[in-house]
């Protein structure tokens, strides 16, 4: 079974994890990583609902992924939840912009299977648990500095990294800019077209070369006609008045 590229750490976390020996040890529960490279080395799974027991598994301990489990070859490293606890990690870590304001929360990451480099951050403006809710994707690059609980950037706000998935509500403010900006162009471009109409004349101007012509109702050009002698025709003999 071949393993994708890349895969988000959330779908390896909520598949169980299964050896080759055919044993069930739990699902995922959380993530082993070193922040400052950006890596993530493994993760942990719960073998039992009860007791604080957890297992670590290196990643490339990973042979396949079915659509429920996640299959593994070799031994796991047995810890316990407190060890886990102390565990450094940038998830759930508050995303802070350039004025150290709040932006988001470090909710997920995407992982090259191979190296366990992490491609690219996912940050959620809200409650990540709430279904359907957007996803920002923050690289690696554009972290500043991190700390505990913290990650630091300069982003002004988290409208400025490329959105990964976006909720129904932010699909449609994402319409509604699209669509007011649409209008905004359309209005702009019919607002110079009505004022290249109205910097036009109406109709040619004469030119001050062209010579004067006489309108059909040129009170001057009508006496001139009414005035003129009538040329004599010769009578007709046939005319019944002569």
């Amino acid at each position: 079974m071949s393993l994708p590229e890349q895969l988000l750490l959330s779908d390896l976390l909520r598949r169980r994890v299964r050896c080759d020996q055919g044993i069930d040890h739990g699902a995922g529960t959380a993530a082993w990583m070193h922040p400052p490279v950006h890596r993530l080395l493994g993760w942990v799974s719960r073998p039992t609902a009860f007791g604080s027991q957890r297992e670590v598994w290196r990643l490339n301990q990973l042979r396949g992924l079915g659509e429920l489990e996640a299959l593994v070859k070799g031994d796991p490293a047995t810890t316990d939840q407190d060890t886990i606890e102390r565990l450094p990690t940038l998830l759930q870590a508050a995303l802070l912009g350039h004025r150290d304001q709040t932006l988001g929360m470090v909710v997920d990451a995407a992982v090259d299977l191979a190296t366990g480099a992490i491609r690219h951050y996912l940050i959620s403006r809200s409650d990540p648990r709430l279904p359907g809710s957007s996803r920002w994707r923050l690289s690696p690059e554009r972290i500043n500095d991190q700390g505990p609980g913290q990650v630091f950037t300069a982003l002004q706000e988290l409208d400025d990294l490329p959105l990964a998935r976006a909720s129904v509500r932010q699909e449609l403010l994402r319409r509604s800019r699209r669509w007011r900006d649409q209008v905004q162009d359309l209005g702009g471009r019919v607002e110079q077209r009505v004022e290249g109409w109205l910097e036009e004349p109406p109709w040619p101007e004469p030119s001050d070369d062209a010579p004067p012509t006489s309108e059909p109702w040129d009170d001057q050009g009508w006496d001139r006609q009414r005035r003129a002698p009538r040329s004599a025709a010769p009578a007709s003999q046939d005319d019944p008045w002569i």
